[in-house]
């Protein structure tokens, strides 16, 4: 499993789309291992079909000759109703697809894509005052408890 932490400090998350993605065997040998990373990556739309670009798995290293080049583009799997359904949504200035996390259901690889908006620096200021605030409230709440 390989999950996009900064995607969730970047931007706003305001829907979320499972969808499968085309892999090789040594592709998938690595995603197992967890060499994987999903930094600066993103999905884009070419020929009615969603890419996911710049994700970084990295090579198998016992696949040989047969291994796979890290960062080559990937095709997502999804109904063209969701894909229709993800232009509408991307069209407006601002909006784009952000791969969240690769992981296995059923033996088959899964991205979480996330329809997001990208977070202006003091939202971000904001969102990590929150964060403090909470887990400070969440400590004292455990303390008072324990007495």
């Amino acid at each position: 499993m390989c999950e996009n932490r900064k995607a969730r400090h970047d931007y706003e998350i305001l829907e979320t789309i499972e969808c499968g993605i085309v892999l090789v065997g040594s592709e998938v040998k690595s995603l197992r291992e967890g060499r994987c990373s999903l930094a600066d990556s993103y999905a884009k739309f070419k020929n009615d079909d969603i890419w996911l670009i710049g994700c970084d798995i990295q090579e198998y290293l016992e696949a040989n000759r047969l291994n796979h080049e890290p960062k080559r583009s990937r095709k997502l799997l999804l109904h063209r109703s969701e894909i229709k359904r993800c232009q509408v949504r991307t069209a407006s200035k601002g909006f784009t697809l952000i791969p969240l996390r690769i992981y296995f259901r059923k033996h088959y690889a899964k991205v979480l894509l996330g329809v997001c908006q990208g977070k202006q620096e003091h939202d971000k200021r904001q969102a990590l005052k929150k964060a403090d605030i909470d887990r400070r409230i969440k400590l004292n709440m455990m303390r008072y408890q324990q007495r």
